[in-house]
């Protein structure tokens, strides 16, 4: 490698994104860049000339395996939205001028559809005006939420579909040892705006020593509340105990979140135009008891499932480490606009391998989990989706414990 390279995470942070940035700094370095920068808050920081020289954050072996098994973003997010190209040109001069004056060649950012869009707009903007010609644009995917197009799944999912499938089956265990009058009804909310598959990773609560979740809602089904106030009632009378899954962003019918009818309201937007999506499970549990009487209790797992490394899966952890290392060799050898994909070989034996795909044809879709795969009439999913997911959840990343506590590599810069 020529010239030095910069790397930035951006979005919602997972336990396995911090894999793919040792992925990149390790692999950057094994290739000969001078030296590897790191965006502190992602381009939102850049902009502010926030960034720190990572050598000296990463100082050998063991400060690596620090930063595969530490949750969060070490060099800090963003949810920041790049403008249209010419609409505020004078940002995207301010981006190249930094990138000149540090001598990158290689820029590479870490994240989800959001993340896509800035590698998409940058990239555009080097070819169209010329501007930082000599730089490879690379995106790196990461999002709990396996919601990007083209690849089969990414970093980040694995591990926190292992969080949800065991915490949910902890919560059924839980939920049957008190016997209430009148039952109990425990609603999980779960991440997911419009794509269910962490919703759907209830399911891997399933087994010889659990029947799962009663109910799953994903979001890609409308949501109805009479069925789900009929179907709760017939449990209730039949097991006495109910646990029910669901997305943050089930929609009713007529296309309204489940969390917009709670009075507290939606308020909070982010620059993407996303709305915050809580409450649902607690709106729901209210409207049970008021209307079926019985004991009821919601579980809300918010930034704990993707804050969940002492439960990460080492398939997700290796993956997370592949991927960053895959974008540095494709920018190493001249590719220029792309994202890193990982493609499934087989099931059984497990086997996956990365290829690059152009990053204007992933940003801003979004994969949704395929309807054959949802069993609406149980409310469910079928085990073509635990198929998928399980293969993706196996094996641990052993902790490195101090006084009975994990250790995380920590950034005094942030």
């Amino acid at each position: 490698m020529k010239g030095n390279a910069i790397v930035g995470q951006s979005g919602g942070p997972t336990a396995a994104i911090n894999s793919s940035l040792a992925g990149v700094y390790t692999t950057a370095k094994e290739r000969g860049a001078g030296k590897v920068f790191g965006m502190l808050h992602g381009i939102q920081g850049l902009l502010e000339e926030k960034y720190v020289d990572l050598s000296e954050h990463i100082k050998n072996d063991l400060d690596v395996e620090l930063l595969k098994r530490t949750p969060s973003a070490y060099l800090g997010s963003c949810r920041y939205k790049l403008p249209e190209i010419f609409e505020n040109e004078e940002i995207y001069q301010k981006i190249f001028d930094i990138l000149d004056k540090l001598d990158v060649k290689y820029f590479f950012y870490i994240g989800g559809n959001d993340s896509m869009d800035t590698i998409k707009k940058l990239y555009d903007y080097s070819m169209v005006t010329g501007r930082g010609k000599d730089v490879s644009f690379i995106g790196v995917p990461k999002t709990i939420d396996n919601d990007l197009a083209v690849t089969d799944h990414t970093p980040g999912f694995g591990s926190a579909a292992k969080y949800i499938g065991t915490s949910v089956k902890e919560i059924i265990r839980d939920s049957k040892c008190i016997e209430y009058p009148n039952g109990l009804v425990t609603i999980v909310e779960i991440m997911g705006r419009n794509a269910g598959w962490l919703t759907g990773a209830a399911a891997l609560s399933r087994g010889e020593d659990c029947k799962g979740p009663d109910m799953i809602f994903l979001p890609e089904i409308p949501f109805d509340m009479d069925f789900f106030m009929k179907k709760t009632q017939e449990l209730l009378e039949r097991e006495g105990s109910v646990v029910v899954c669901l997305s943050e962003g089930v929609k009713l019918k007529d296309g309204r979140y489940v969390c917009e009818l709670s009075t507290e309201g939606v308020d909070y937007v982010d620059s993407f135009g996303h709305k915050q999506l809580t409450g649902t499970a607690a709106f729901l549990c209210s409207h049970v008891a008021s209307e079926l009487g019985c004991k009821t209790r919601s579980v809300e797992f918010s930034t704990l499932q993707r804050a969940g490394s002492h439960i990460a899966s080492r398939v997700d952890i290796q993956e997370a480490f592949q991927v960053g290392g895959a974008a540095v060799k494709a920018a190493d050898e001249g590719d220029n606009g792309k994202m890193v994909i990982l493609k499934r070989v087989s099931d059984d034996p497990y086997q996956c391998s990365t290829d690059l795909y152009d990053v204007h044809k992933i940003a801003n879709d979004e994969k949704v989990v395929p309807t054959e795969w949802i069993d609406v009439k149980n409310a469910n999913v079928t085990e073509k989706f635990i198929s998928y997911v399980k293969p993706l959840i196996q094996a641990d990343v052993p902790a490195v414990m101090v006084d009975g506590i994990p250790r995380h590599l920590y950034n005094r810069e942030l």
